[in-house]
């Protein structure tokens, strides 16, 4: 059961349900309109809205103001093997920001997702970066 739920802003929620399904195994909740979806990965609830989808996240602010994607907040998935899953991400199209770093605690890398927001790939290479 999911325990942490982000927001993502996404031109198209039906491509975007493709990329987290097809690509970072996450599983589909519910689609229930064309602008507004919820998808899960473990304890992670990502819950996708599109811009000027009515109201909810995807709603304009009292100013008219939409909301849009990017930027450079991003949640993080552990990986077990950092080169092979960029292997077969760039394989299947995707948009990487950057290459494979080494940091302190482990390898990362950020993942587009179809619409700009990034996914940070992290494969630790200490024990107590882990999450489990």
């Amino acid at each position: 059961m999911a325990t942490v739920s982000v927001r993502y802003i996404v031109n198209d929620v039906d491509a975007a349900i493709g990329f987290y399904c097809g690509q970072l195994g996450f599983r589909e909740v519910m689609h229930p309109a064309p602008t507004f979806a919820m998808l899960s990965h473990g304890e992670l609830r990502l819950v996708l809205s599109a811009p000027g989808g009515g109201p909810g996240g995807g709603g304009a602010m009292p100013d008219g103001t939409l909301p849009t994607p990017g930027g450079w907040n991003r949640f993080q998935l552990e990986v077990e093997d950092i080169e092979a899953t960029v292997t077969a991400l760039r394989s299947a199209g995707a948009h990487f920001r950057n290459d494979i770093v080494t940091g302190v605690g482990g390898k990362q890398v950020l993942v587009e997702d179809p619409s700009g927001n990034p996914v940070e790939l992290f494969e630790p290479i200490i024990a107590e970066a882990r999450l489990q």
